[in-house]
């Protein structure tokens, strides 16, 4: 259940929030670069500078070889093969990181009744990045890429490691399910270095791994229409804040949001619920669960949170912002 809890009107976004005394103790090391579409900040703690060194190549290695492998706008990966290959007979052999992530796809997609999908790819005609100019897509054209958008359609052959889409016309934007893998892969590099303390916050989702010289992470929930000021803190040690929105990527027109997380049923940016924060130790207990409650609203979303017990949420919406009180708890000023 939500409890109804009411802030200033604004959308949703996590940071990492150091302490400066912590920050510039020695053994702290932070570097921050564009990454899966976003900044992406990773920071790591240990006595040596060697270690740190390493575990941050090797976590920066990490993020870009899967950003080459799943983005779509990379020429030539196999993201693009299977839409090349959409409604054709044959299946086309994928890497086991992007068939996992396409698995938890349909693991989500099948939870919320489909209102995560990521063959809303189909949908290709939305343009939201940095340098796209403002341009809203016409219903005629939407009506036409409809039928490709199935998450059912998008079939898996887990035993020999192969993927197909079904239709004609099909194609997978993994923005909303791969990222948190994705940073999850890389935490483990840095794991894998004899790094034990460390976090990353890709944009909004923050991964963080033990602590922060002598207390846990902090990440700060902050109002985006009035960045100065934070909603609260929660502490973390080994856990998730994964976060998703309409503030991130989009644009204003005729009085409206347009932005890039789309309703798969109809092809236009979502309504109604502005953004959410999920709270979990798994990322595969968050994982696509914010784009779906960005699609469902808050009614489905109480649903989906009784069946997961294990993840708080954060949900804001034009009437202020409701919380489970596991989220509610553990944000403090």
């Amino acid at each position: 259940m939500i409890d109804r809890r009411h802030f200033s009107l604004g959308l949703l976004v996590t940071l990492g929030v150091q302490a400066p005394s912590r920050a510039a103790d020695a053994r702290v090391q932070h570097e921050v670069q564009a990454a899966l579409g976003t900044r992406v900040t990773v920071t790591v703690v240990h006595a040596s500078p060697a270690p740190r060194r390493e575990a941050l190549d090797a976590a920066w290695r990490v993020l870009r070889e899967r950003e080459a492998l799943m983005s779509r706008y990379v020429r030539g990966n196999p993201l693009q093969a299977l839409a090349e290959q959409a409604g054709r007979p044959g299946w086309r052999a994928v890497p086991a990181p992007l068939l996992q992530v396409l698995q938890a796809a349909q693991s989500v997609s099948a939870f919320t009744d489909g209102a995560f999908d990521a063959t809303v790819g189909a949908y290709r005609d939305w343009q939201f990045g940095p340098d796209a100019p403002p341009h809203v897509v016409s219903e005629a054209r939407l009506r036409t890429q409809r039928p490709a958008v199935d998450w059912r359609a998008l079939q898996l052959d887990l035993a020999q490691g192969r993927a197909r889409l079904a239709r004609a016309g099909m194609a997978l934007d993994l923005g909303g399910i791969a990222k948190l893998p994705i940073l999850q892969d890389a935490m483990a590099q840095i794991a894998a270095h004899g790094i034990a303390d460390a976090m990353i916050d890709g944009g909004g989702d923050v991964l963080c791994r033990g602590q922060l010289i002598d207390r846990p992470w902090r990440v700060g929930v902050r109002d985006p229409l009035a960045p100065q000021r934070l909603l609260g803190v929660v502490s973390l040690n080994d856990g998730i804040v994964a976060s998703s929105g309409d503030y991130e990527r989009g644009f204003d027109d005729g009085g409206r949001r347009w932005h890039h997380v789309l309703d798969p049923a109809t092809g236009w940016p979502t309504r109604g619920v502005r953004g959410v924060a999920l709270l979990a130790d798994r990322v595969e207990d968050v994982n696509g669960l914010g784009s779906a409650i960005m699609v469902a609203g808050p009614v489905a979303a109480r649903r989906w949170l009784a069946q997961r017990p294990q993840v708080q949420a954060l949900i804001a919406t034009p009437q202020g912002h409701a919380m489970t009180p596991g989220f509610a708890a553990r944000l403090h000023a």
